[in-house]
C-alpha cells in the first residue's frame, strides 16, 4: 500500500481505514479512540511510510519534540564534546536535536538563533560567544531559553548554567606564579569580538593580584587558526615563559608551534589550556587545564530546559566550579 512521489498525509490514512481526519489524528497521538483502532491507524501509517510534520504540529498549537543547540564554534574540540553531551541528555528526554554552529561570529550566532525560534523548536540551548543584548532578550520572549558557560543581559533564561571563570582563571594563573612565571601570553579567541566576556575580564583581575604580566593576544578558534599566531607569539625576543589558551584546542595549536620552532615545552615554554577534552590526555606533553565537567553541564542544560516543559520552576540556575588537572606541559621557569 506504499504510495509514491508526495509525502503521506493524515488524509492518506483516512481514505486508507475508512476513518475521519480527526480520528486518525486522535489515534496517532492515542487519545479518545479504541486501543484497537490506535493499533490499526498505526500499522496504516507505518506501511504509508507516514511521518508527522512537527512544524505543522507546532503551528496547531502542539510541540516540535525538538530543542535547538546553538555552540559558538564546532572548530572547538570542547564545544563539540558539548554539544554531543547535550545531545544524549536530549535523546534521553525523548526530544531531537536541531545544531547550529556561529563559526565563532556573534551575527552568525543571533541569526542562527532566530532561525531556530522560526523552525518552531521547543527550546533553545545557547553556549554564546559571549554576552549581549536587546536580541536575545526577545528571542526569550518567543522560546524557553538556557543559556550555557554565560549570562545573556537582558534576556529572560528559563535556566542558566554558569562557569566560575573568576576560579578558573585563578587556578591556571597561580599555578604558573608558583612555577615562577611572571611573563604570560593569554591566548583568547574571545577577546576581539566579545571584550566583556567574563574570563578576559577574570585574566586582567587575577594578573593584577599576582603582579603577573599578562598580555592578551587575540586568536583564531581552532587549532590550526592559533598555530600562526602562537609561532608569532614564541618567536619574540622577549618571548613569554608560559601560554595559557582559553581553550584546549589553541594550546594544541600552541604546542605545535613550539614543536616547530624547536621549544622544548615545558623546559623553554609551559602551555596551560582551559577545557579539559578528552585529547588533552594524550597529546605529548599531557596538557595542563582546568576542566569543567562536561557530562554535568549538559545535565543541568536539559534538565532546567525540561522541567520548564514540564511546567515545573523556571529561572533556575547551577555554577560550575573548576579543577585544575595538572600534566606535563607545565613545568618551573628555567
Amino acid at each position: 500500500m506504499a504510495t509514491t512521489g508526495k509525502r503521506p498525509t493524515l488524509r492518506d490514512i483516512a481514505d486508507a481505514t475508512g476513518l475521519s481526519v480527526a480520528a486518525v489524528s486522535y489515534a496517532l497521538r492515542g487519545e479518545r479512540v479504541a486501543p484497537e483502532t490506535v493499533e490499526r491507524v498505526r500499522a496504516v501509517a507505518d506501511e504509508l511510510g507516514y511521518t508527522a510534520d512537527p512544524v505543522a504540529r507546532a503551528l496547531r498549537g502542539g510541540r516540535t519534540g525538538t530543542v535547538g543547540v546553538l555552540v559558538g564554534s564546532l572548530a572547538d574540540f570542547w564545544q563539540q564534546t558539548l554539544a554531543h553531551a547535550i545531545q544524549r541528555e536530549l535523546r534521553a528526554q525523548g526530544i531531537q536535536t536541531l545544531l547550529a554552529d556561529a563559526d565563532g561570529d556573534p551575527a552568525q550566532e543571533l541569526a542562527l538563533a532566530r532561525r531556530l525560534v522560526d523552525q518552531r523548536v521547543d527550546g533553545l540551548i545557547v553556549a554564546p560567544i559571549g554576552p549581549a543584548g536587546g536580541v536575545w532578550a526577545q528571542i526569550s520572549e518567543r522560546v524557553p531559553l538556557v543559556t550555557i558557560g554565560g549570562r545573556l543581559h537582558g534576556a529572560a533564561t528559563v535556566g542558566e548554567v554558569v562557569f566560575d571563570q573568576t576560579a578558573g582563571v585563578g587556578e591556571v594563573l597561580r599555578h604558573l606564579h608558583t612555577l615562577g612565571h611572571r611573563r604570560i601570553a593569554v591566548l583568547s579567541w574571545a577577546v576581539a569580538i566579545s571584550p566583556d566576556r567574563p574570563t578576559e575580564a577574570a585574566v586582567r583581575e587575577q594578573a593584577a593580584a599576582l603582579v603577573l604580566d599578562c598580555e592578551i593576544v587575540p586568536c583564531a578558534y581552532s587549532l590550526d587558526g592559533s598555530r600562526p599566531l602562537a609561532l608569532e607569539v614564541l618567536e619574540r625576543p622577549d618571548r613569554p615563559t608560559a601560554v595559557f589558551a582559553t581553550s584546549d584546542a589553541i594550546a594544541y595549536g600552541a604546542l605545535h608551534g613550539c614543536r616547530e620552532l624547536g621549544l622544548d615545552v615545558p623546559g623553554d615554554v609551559s602551555i596551560c589550556g582551559f577545557d579539559d577534552h578528552p585529547l588533552s590526555r594524550l597529546v605529548a606533553p599531557s596538557l595542563t587545564t582546568a576542566s569543567w565537567d562536561t557530562d554535568r553541564v549538559a545535565r543541568a542544560a536539559v534538565g532546567f530546559l525540561a522541567a520548564h516543559l514540564a511546567g515545573e520552576a523556571d529561572g533556575q540556575r547551577t555554577v560550575i566550579e573548576p579543577r585544575l588537572v595538572v600534566r606535563e606541559s607545565t613545568g618551573p621557569v628555567s
